[in-house]
């Protein structure tokens, strides 16, 4: 509860939305004028709008009802998403997707994008309409907002700014960290399946342009001579449903949120067993494969293959997973356009595997799996601290902006 006096939002800003000029116009297109879109809002470094993808003309701007608003100008997206908030730093208008609230005599900008910001769930919540959500004029208009004194905006929207990106500081160097174990979790699995665990083992050339040099004692076999194909099929489509995806390999649909079209029966898909390895023809070139880690069934439109005695499971799917690889499979599928590429049996049949001794891949499987319970600790560690920072700067913002907490200068 607010510690100030409330008032009508429409009281204190302007409040407009925009307009879009002809398309086919060139004419209107491609002038200095700053036209903001969602999408602009979205990109908004730190909150903040100093340029658009796209300006308009003179006469573009004149041809519809879009108009101009200073510097300074509050920026909020009235639909996909309500809410996103940023403060013009340059003269614009904007798109129908948009409000500019220009602020009167008496208003900080600053303080009042930290208290909407505060509010985006509330915004949310006034969102009407049956294809998509939107924010109406008359809702926001009738927004009642908090309205201390300028001195005391001033003073907040000081003390906010500076802890606030203080936090945002530390937000960003945490998403960065999570995106380095990332990388090194790739990293990890990619020179264990191609290099081995011993780095002082000779190396020898494979002659493969995607493997490079490989440990002296591997061996290097076409996947004809490792896999063969399976083409069972489901005689009552009643098994574990089973997909393929690049994120995450081959896990059961009742694992996954999934709202795709589901067939009206299963029988004739593909059965696949424990270790068998999965390829989603379609969309192998992004690395949509992996090994079944249960019975189960997939599209007829996969391929599944058996691995051969010389290779294990886990080896097979660790070393399918790793972005060269499907890189290099690319070179063996089929279609005209890049989206559109498919792996089918011959193509992959063609593709050239590094083989290490058994008892060699069991030890690297084991240390990818050490390695990884490490790296996703400290990842989920890690989010879990993003979030806590993330609720911490919105109860920071809310209390400030409504006066339950004292600031100094204000005070």
């Amino acid at each position: 509860m607010s510690v100030f006096p409330n008032i009508a939002i429409r009281h204190l800003f302007s409040i407009g939305s925009g307009a879009t000029p002809e398309s086919g116009n060139p004419d209107y297109w491609d002038g200095d004028i700053f036209w903001v879109t969602p999408e602009d809002v979205s990109a908004a470094k730190d909150g903040k709008i100093v340029g658009t993808k796209r300006r308009i003309t003179d006469d573009g701007l004149r041809s519809c009802s879009a108009r101009l608003s200073p510097p300074e100008t509050i920026v909020l997206t009235k639909r996909a998403p309500i809410g996103q908030l940023a403060v013009a730093e340059v003269e614009l208008c904007s798109n129908q997707g948009c409000f500019l609230l220009e602020p009167g005599s008496g208003v900080d900008p600053q303080f009042y994008f930290h208290w909407l910001n505060a509010n985006t769930a509330y915004l949310q919540i006034l969102g009407r309409g049956s294809t998509f959500m939107e924010l109406s004029t008359d809702d926001l208009k009738s927004l009642r907002v908090p309205h201390p004194p300028i001195h005391v905006q001033n003073s907040i929207a000081g003390f906010l700014n500076e802890n606030a990106a203080q936090i945002d500081t530390l937000i960003e160097a945490k998403q960065k960290l999570l995106g380095l174990l990332a990388e090194k979790r790739r990293t990890l699995v990619a020179e264990a399946v191609m290099r081995g665990l011993d780095r002082s083992a000779p190396l020898r050339p494979s002659d493969i342009d995607w493997l490079g040099d490989i440990p002296a004692h591997w061996k290097i076999e076409r996947s004809r001579w490792l896999f063969n194909e399976r083409d069972e099929r489901s005689e009552t489509g009643e098994e574990e449903m089973l997909t393929v995806s690049h994120i995450t390999g081959v896990t059961p649909r009742s694992q996954k949120d999934v709202n795709m079209f589901e067939a009206e029966t299963t029988a004739g898909y593909k059965l696949c067993f424990t270790g068998d390895l999965v390829i989603n023809t379609l969309w192998a070139w992004m690395g949509a494969m992996g090994t079944a880690p249960v019975d189960g069934i997939v599209s007829p439109a996969y391929n599944v293959y058996t691995p051969g005695q010389r290779l294990l499971p886990a080896y097979v799917d660790a070393l399918v997973r790793i972005p060269v690889f499907a890189q290099e499979v690319t070179r063996y599928s089929k279609g005209v356009w890049s989206s559109r590429l498919r792996l089918y049996p011959e193509g992959f049949f063609e593709t050239f595997w590094p083989v290490p001794p058994l008892d060699e891949q069991e030890q690297i499987v084991a240390r990818i799996a050490e390695e990884r319970v490490k790296i996703d600790k400290l990842a989920t560690a890690t989010e879990r601290s993003i979030t806590l920072l993330k609720e911490r700067r919105s109860a920071l913002i809310a209390a400030a902006v409504t006066g339950q907490i004292a600031i100094p200068e204000a005070a």
